[in-house]
C-alpha cells in the first residue's frame, strides 16, 4: 500500500495590531507578510501529490489555504474539528503587557495546566484533531493532505503522537507561523512524523500571537 502524508499547516501572519488573544473570535485576517507567508505554502505544496484541502473556518486559515487551493484547483474543506482551542482568555488585550495574567482574578484559571484550567482540555483537543486527521487520510488515500489550522491544536496533537507531557512552555513549541508538521501513514499507522518551515525567512519580526 502506498504511504499517505497529512501536513498539519499552521496559518500565516494575523493583522493584530492590538495584541488581542483573538482566539475564535470572527475576524483577524492575514498580514501582507501573512498573504507572502500563504503563497510560499502553495509554492511549497505545488508538486507534492496534494488530492485533499482541509482548513479550520476562522478568517486566518482560510485565507492560508486559498492560494494553494488555487494552485492545485481543489476545493477547500472546512473543518469545525481543526478548529483553534476555546480560552476563557479570548478576547483579552494583552496589549504590552501580558503581565496582566498573573493578575488575582485570572488564578483560578491558571491552577491546573494538565487540563488545561483555562479552556479547552488538551484530550478534547487531540480527539478531534485526531479523527479529522483520519478522515484527510482516508480521502487521500495513497497520496497527500493539507490541514490548515492553528498552533495550540497541532502542538497538542504532535505531543499526544509522539507520547509527550501536554505541559510545556508555550514560548518553546515548534511551530512557527506558516510551518508544516507532516505525518506519515502506512495504511492507518503512524511511521512518520517531520517538521519544516517553508516561510523560515519571512519569519523575523513577524508577530505570533496565536
Amino acid at each position: 500500500m502506498s504511504a499517505t502524508r497529512v501536513h498539519l499547516v499552521r496559518h500565516g501572519e494575523v493583522n493584530n495590531p492590538q495584541g488581542i488573544l483573538y482566539g475564535r473570535l470572527p475576524g483577524y485576517g492575514l498580514t501582507e507578510r501573512g498573504a507572502r507567508m500563504a503563497h510560499r505554502i502553495a509554492e511549497h505544496f505545488s508538486a507534492a501529490g496534494v488530492t485533499h484541502l482541509v482548513a479550520s473556518p476562522l478568517q486566518r486559515a482560510q485565507e492560508t489555504v486559498a492560494p494553494l487551493a488555487a494552485t492545485l484547483d481543489l476545493p477547500v474543506h472546512t473543518d469545525e474539528r481543526v478548529i483553534e482551542a476555546d480560552s476563557v482568555f479570548e478576547g483579552l488585550d494583552l496589549g504590552p503587557n501580558p503581565a496582566q495574567l498573573a493578575h488575582p482574578r485570572y488564578w483560578r484559571y491558571l491552577i491546573n495546566p494538565f487540563t488545561p484550567s483555562w479552556g479547552e482540555p488538551n484530550r478534547a483537543i487531540v480527539t478531534r484533531m485526531r479523527d479529522a486527521i483520519r478522515d484527510a487520510r482516508a480521502a487521500a488515500e495513497g497520496h497527500e493532505a493539507v490541514i490548515v489550522s492553528h498552533q495550540n491544536p497541532i502542538w497538542t496533537t504532535r505531543l499526544a503522537l509522539e507520547g509527550r507531557s501536554f505541559v510545556h512552555d508555550p514560548r518553546r513549541r515548534q511551530c512557527t507561523l506558516a510551518s508544516v508538521t507532516s505525518l506519515t501513514f502506512d495504511g492507518g499507522t503512524l511511521v512518520g512524523l517531520d517538521y519544516s518551515e517553508p516561510a523560515g525567512d519571512l519569519l523575523v519580526g513577524a508577530e505570533a500571537i496565536t
